[in-house]
């Protein structure tokens, strides 16, 4: 049985994660990806406390796609360090996970 997971992703404008989520679906990296925002992140970054507005885009996809999907974000994304993790999905309707796997084959 195919294996899906959900990716998240910040971007510092609302554009970038736009983008980067077309680009994925276009190429079949994820069947679907969502931007929301403005968020407030706080972190740590070069020792010192940051806090930042961001955009949050979550994508699904299989999980055998991640590497694929990884580095495609990287080729257009402009943060030196990405957030770039993922997530099990460990249930859903078995109609919406038989689209997420024909949209991404």
């Amino acid at each position: 049985m195919t294996e899906f997971i959900q990716v998240f992703m910040t971007a510092e404008k609302k554009e970038e994660a736009e983008n980067i989520a077309r680009a994925m679906v276009e190429k079949r990296l994820v069947a679907c990806a969502q931007v929301l925002g403005p968020i407030r992140s706080t972190y740590r970054w070069e020792d010192q406390i940051e806090t930042s507005d961001e955009w949050l885009c979550i994508m699904k996809t299989q999980k055998d796609l991640f590497e694929k999907l990884e580095e495609g974000i990287r080729e257009l994304h402009s943060y030196d360090v990405p957030e770039i993790v993922a997530l099990p999905i460990v249930s859903g309707s078995r109609d919406y996970l038989r689209w997420l796997g024909e949209e991404t084959s």
